[in-house]
């Protein structure tokens, strides 16, 4: 049966599932033994679901911010192409009808690739192109897929056209019409898979997108769509899935498992509910968990209504893993059970790219590497983000530079004009770097991954000393004359490096010898020690402005401005504009690491 998809604005929003029949045939066992035992014999059948989440526009094995093949300190591998080579193995050691291949979201954004054909050639554009990660997916067999909050990033009109362009069902039960409050998108989707015995098996994938994303997205979904918890539509659809007969029912959730939420009171939903919805609601057999970037080969929640256990599994990011389910299914009374439920990943790092997936896209890797390979400038000295996270370095002091001057000039002619304009950044890439003299679109690019918006809000000096108290609780606690690793100093409590900010404009030390809490000190702006009930207008990215890393104040800040082009563009240009990078301009040791008031470094 195809899938029906429905535009989302100007019709009716989808209201039932996609249903996605997918016929499937098994070699019956041999016959062995008198005709009774045979009889007495329990009827089996046994199948494999598929999973990947997070892939974030990776096709091709390759980094396009250095321009070469993907590497890190594993020697992990990334890309669909990788992952096409393991499903096909799978598919011939199980039979092909005998597996389903799904993922749990965050596909069309992430990389060069994605933004290309989100931004640059973009897929909406009439006669336009069909998306990388459509045509790859396709090609590979993909049966089904969740919506990840990335899905909403370039806004609903480019979702919606890579939704048409999917062989596939993009799923999300919780993703509803902000003015009808029906699903915007298919909940679930069932697939039927053939067995030597008994009748079909039908396996109910439900889908579950974040909550987040009516924070993280605002501007493109507010008034148009609402994310209501996983728990709640969970709750409501996985009796309906076996009333309508199904055998097994899995979900794919865009969710991580570890129930926390890292916007505190901003996010009314659980952020990752994936173990929640596994203890909370009855009836599910197997979770594929995505969201939260680790690697979790299996992990059993025991469900609290009926004592038995439920399987998730998380593969890591970006295409690195894959996770296989493994389902042992037994004919009793009448109907198929769930008698075992196993799950494992495998590493795209074992195996080659596929080739059927290079060639498919190999047109469309080309342009975008000729495209980030474009010479916008010079830079008078090499830059690097390795020590970022722990010295105040040129290179994140560009980032800054860049959005203060952007802010400013916005501001200019208004009533805000006078404040003193101060701006935060994150190493958001240990790798980043500009090199001496020549200057391409992937060097700047590379300083910026995520697709973050400029806002300007306006703060007091009380607000940004707590703001920095809350931010340097990213270092480990380290007493004075203890040894210094800086490979050990940061992120402490599993705080990522995207979620320390260093504050531009202003000085200040950071005691690391402190309890968190109580580690700011000196803090001045231009020789001067800041007024607490003094106004400043702080540039920050819409991620942290909506809540992201649950910092204080800004999120309740009064937004004196915002800009709808990615801050990695805004870099850009300016560096197009200013023709000449010269950290001499804009460069200056403004915060540091101390103890006792002796620099660490």
């Amino acid at each position: 049966m195809a899938f029906d998809r429905r535009t989302f604005m100007g019709t009716t929003a989808v209201t039932g599932a996609a249903v996605a029949l997918t016929g499937a045939t098994s070699t019956p066992a041999a016959a062995a033994g008198p005709q009774d035992a045979e009889r007495r014999k329990p009827r089996t059948y046994a199948f494999t679901v598929m999973g990947t989440t997070d892939l974030h526009g990776n096709v091709f094995n390759w980094d396009y911010f250095t321009d070469k093949e993907f590497d890190d300190k594993a020697h992990n591998d990334v890309g669909l192409a990788k992952i096409s080579t393991l499903v096909e193995q799978v598919r011939a050691e199980k039979g092909r009808r005998n597996t389903l291949l799904i993922d749990a979201g965050d596909t069309i954004q992430g990389t060069q690739l994605s933004y290309y054909y989100a931004k640059v050639d973009p897929i909406t554009a009439r006669r336009g192109p069909v998306h990388p990660m459509a045509q790859a997916m396709n090609a590979i067999g993909y049966d089904a897929a969740a919506l990840g909050n990335h899905e909403f990033n370039y806004g609903i009109p480019v979702l919606r056209k890579f939704e048409e362009q999917c062989d596939f069902p993009l799923l999300g039960a919780n993703a509803l019409d902000a003015k009808t409050l029906r699903p915007a998108f298919a909940p679930y989707s069932m697939h039927r898979l053939r067995t030597p015995c008994g009748r079909d098996v039908k396996v109910a994938v439900l889908g579950l997108t974040n909550p987040g994303i009516a924070l993280w997205d605002k501007a493109n979904v507010q008034g148009k769509m609402t994310f209501p918890g996983l728990e709640e539509q969970a709750a409501k659809y996985v009796p309906r899935l076996r009333s309508m007969g199904a055998d097994v029912v899995i979900v794919s959730a865009h969710s991580g498992s570890s129930g926390t939420s890292s916007y505190g009171d901003q996010l009314p939903h659980v952020e990752n509910a994936a173990a929640l919805v596994a203890e909370q609601v009855p009836g599910i057999d197997a979770i594929l968990v995505g969201h939260a970037h680790t690697e979790i080969p299996e992990y059993r929640v025991k469900n609290r209504a009926t004592g038995k256990d439920v399987v998730l599994s998380e593969p890591l990011k970006w295409g690195q893993r894959l996770t296989l389910f493994d389902f042992e299914l037994t004919w009793e009374k009448g109907r198929w059970s769930v008698a075992k439920v196993a799950a494992k990943v495998l590493n795209s790092n074992t195996v080659a790219e596929d080739a059927k997936i290079t060639r498919l896209l190999s047109d469309e890797h080309r342009k975008v590497v000729a495209y980030v390979n474009q010479v916008i400038g010079t830079s008078t000295q090499a830059m690097s983000s390795a020590e970022g996270p722990v010295k105040d370095v040129a290179i994140i002091d560009l980032i800054n530079h860049v959005q203060a001057e952007t802010v400013k000039a916005a501001l200019a002619g208004t009533e805000w004009a006078a404040l003193p304009v101060l701006s935060q950044a994150s190493c958001f890439s240990r790798t980043a770097a500009i090199p001496a003299g020549k200057v391409t679109i992937r060097d700047a690019a590379g300083l910026y991954p995520f697709e973050n918006t400029l806002e300007a809000r306006l703060l007091t000096g009380a607000q940004l000393k707590e703001y920095l108290e809350f931010s340097a609780r990213y270092f480990v606690r380290t007493a004075s004359g203890d040894a210094v690793d800086p490979a050990k100093l940061t992120n402490a409590e599993g705080i990522p490096d995207y979620n320390y900010d260093a504050v531009y404009g202003l000085s200040y030390d950071i005691d690391i010898a402190q309890p968190a809490g109580a580690r700011i000190t000196g803090l001045s702006f231009q020789g001067k020690p800041v007024d607490p009930a003094a106004q400043f207008v702080l540039a920050v990215n819409n991620y942290r402005a909506s809540g992201g890393g649950n910092f204080p104040h800004v999120p309740q800040a009064r937004q004196l401005w915002a800009n709808s082009d990615e801050i990695r563009n805004t870099i850009i240009q300016w560096v197009k504009a200013k023709g000449t990078v010269d950290p001499a301009q804009f460069a200056a040791v403004d915060w540091r690491l101390t103890r006792a008031g002796v620099p660490v470094f």
